[in-house]
């Protein structure tokens, strides 16, 4: 059995998670686990397509599947408009250092692979 690994770090605020030092926003938390699961399920079919579309060389089929992952990421709300409602700006795909969450960030216990470190 393979021991799971610890969580990337997620803003307090949860609309972030961090991985190299990058900001990448976090799944919408108001979608039903329902819809999650579907469109989750969309992505990584795209996903699959985009591996097997760059394994042939198609690149229209290439092109038809990362516009299919891109559209699964908006309606999970990782890309596209911002989930939240109190215009705070989006900081997807900024470094965490150019952010508001930099010292946040600096003062986490964080393993050699920036995960979260267990208490």
């Amino acid at each position: 059995m393979s021991k799971s690994k610890a969580p990337y770090p997620t803003t307090p605020d949860g609309r972030y998670f961090v991985v190299n030092r990058k900001l990448w926003r976090c799944t919408n938390p108001q979608l039903s686990s329902e819809v999650k699961t579907q469109l989750v399920s969309q992505l990584m079919t795209a996903r699959r397509a985009v591996k097997t579309a760059l394994g042939t060389g198609d690149k229209e089929a290439l092109k038809t599947a990362r516009s299919q992952v891109h559209q699964a990421k908006v309606q999970l709300g990782e890309r596209g408009p911002v989930w939240w409602t109190d215009d705070t700006p989006d900081y997807n795909r900024h470094s965490v250092d150019n952010s508001p969450y930099s010292q946040w960030f600096d003062a986490l216990d964080l393993d050699d692979e920036g995960r979260t470190v267990p208490s």
